[in-house]
């Protein structure tokens, strides 16, 4: 679903931070990445998404090499990105209005999209925020409105960058949950080894620009 050969990529005026980096991730993996600070773990996920342009080698995903903007829009609808900013994915006025956003983009009737939120705020213990403003919730309550909103467009894999950051024992359980039984394939990025050890198949370190087991 994802190959990644020789893949090159520094920040204007900084260090590289991949360096003939290779991975390869294949269909219902449960897979993990860690690394220290500044590794790159939320850099890959941005080039696999096309919100980086990478510099060197390739990316193919969904058996396609990924290369153009266009390229790019498909992956979007069919890989799920957890940011690890809620800011940068919180936008309507709403919960319930941030939750039904992807679906209805991807072409849900509003009925559908109000029968998608009600049945993953159900899943994540939303339910009593669906009607609040989204920027009044606190860091962690947004940060699990964010996985609602990913979670609402079905899609086949997830990146989710640091997904229980900020998030309380109950609420982490809630994602863990989740994860454990209904989630696809997914590729988490987390410093939290405990988390990825109970969910994971395989954790790879990312360290020194390259990928290793």
């Amino acid at each position: 679903m994802i190959k990644i050969q020789k893949l090159g990529f520094a920040y204007p005026g900084d260090k590289l931070v991949f360096n003939d980096l290779d991975f390869l991730y294949e269909k219902g993996q449960k897979v993990g990445i860690v690394g220290p600070n500044g590794s790159g773990k939320t850099t890959l996920f941005y080039l696999i998404m096309g919100l980086l342009k990478r510099q060197e080698g390739e990316i193919e995903i969904f058996n396609k090499v990924r290369q153009t903007e266009k390229d790019f829009e498909d992956v979007r609808r069919r890989i799920g990105f957890l940011f690890q900013n809620p800011d940068h994915q919180l936008f309507c006025p709403t919960v319930a209005e941030d939750i039904a956003f992807g679906p209805l983009n991807l072409g849900k009737t509003h009925k559908e999209a109000r029968e998608i939120v009600s049945r993953i705020s159900d899943l994540l213990g939303l339910e009593k925020y669906i009607d609040r403003a989204s920027y009044k919730l606190s860091w962690g309550e947004k940060r699990l409105v964010c996985l609602a909103t990913v979670l609402a467009m079905e899609p086949e894999i997830l990146l989710l960058d640091e997904p229980t950051a900020g998030l309380d024992e109950r609420s982490t359980h809630k994602v863990l949950d989740y994860l454990k039984n209904n989630g696809p394939s997914f590729i988490i990025a987390s410093h939290d080894m405990n988390f990825l050890k109970t969910l994971t198949d395989k954790i790879y370190l990312l360290n020194g620009g390259k990928i290793l087991y």
